[in-house]
């Protein structure tokens, strides 16, 4: 069995398998012209960035639904500063009836996530050529970001902007010690949970490898 089935089974994910393979082989094919991630090698990208990225659909699902019983529709995600698609492509494949925006400032990069969500067909997703600051205000009801940038007094109070009355952030964060220090490091800590992520391979051994800890950190906007 190949490491992205066996991966996508633990997930219980499995019918994402043939659009991960295909964004896998579009981020190889196209990794070095627009320096995508930090590898090429097939097993590493499914391990490090998709079943990373698909790590937090458990938890997204829980704050959709939150949101729902709360009387929001018209649901919209939006991956802040998605880079090669990571984390949002995954997740608008998971989340197919939602909507999800991606954000990006480089306009290379915009043409490549627009060639993805081309070849995957994924008709939920519009790519967006902006950056956080100039994003329209009370826009979106879940934002979720991947190795964005560190979260500080500026960029929480953009991104808390961005979201509607009770939406939240979704950050994919590594060691819960250092997402600790850069949330007390804020002059207002704003009120957030900590949910410990299953990543495939990854972070089985956590407790001996804490580079392998991940974490998706949730900042409700009350």
């Amino acid at each position: 069995m190949s490491i992205l089935k066996e991966g996508l089974l633990q997930l219980r994910l499995p019918h994402l398998e043939e659009k991960m393979d295909a964004y896998i082989r579009t981020l190889q094919e196209y990794n070095a012209k627009f320096d995508l991630i930090n590898t090429d090698e097939y097993d590493q990208i499914a391990i490090r960035h998709i079943f990373d990225s698909l790590s937090g659909v458990a938890e997204i699902s829980r704050l959709i639904e939150k949101r729902i019983s709360s009387g929001a529709e018209n649901i919209v995600l939006a991956d802040i500063g998605s880079g090669a698609g990571l984390p949002g492509i995954p997740l608008a494949a998971a989340f197919p009836e939602r909507k999800f925006v991606l954000v990006e400032r480089m306009t290379k990069r915009v043409d490549f996530l627009r060639h993805c969500a081309d070849i995957l067909q994924l008709d939920n997703v519009t790519v967006e050529e902006n950056q956080a600051e100039r994003l329209e205000q009370r826009r979106f009801d879940i934002a979720v970001f991947r190795a964005f940038r560190p979260l500080e007094k500026k960029m929480t109070k953009v991104l808390l902007r961005i979201l509607k009355d009770g939406g939240c952030l979704a950050a994919y964060k590594a060691r819960r010690e250092k997402i600790e220090e850069e949330m007390q490091a804020l002059p207002l800590v704003p009120a957030y949970t900590v949910r410990p992520l299953t990543v495939p391979f990854l972070t089985e051994h956590a407790g001996l490898e804490e580079e392998r800890e991940r974490n998706l950190v949730i900042i409700s906007k009350n």
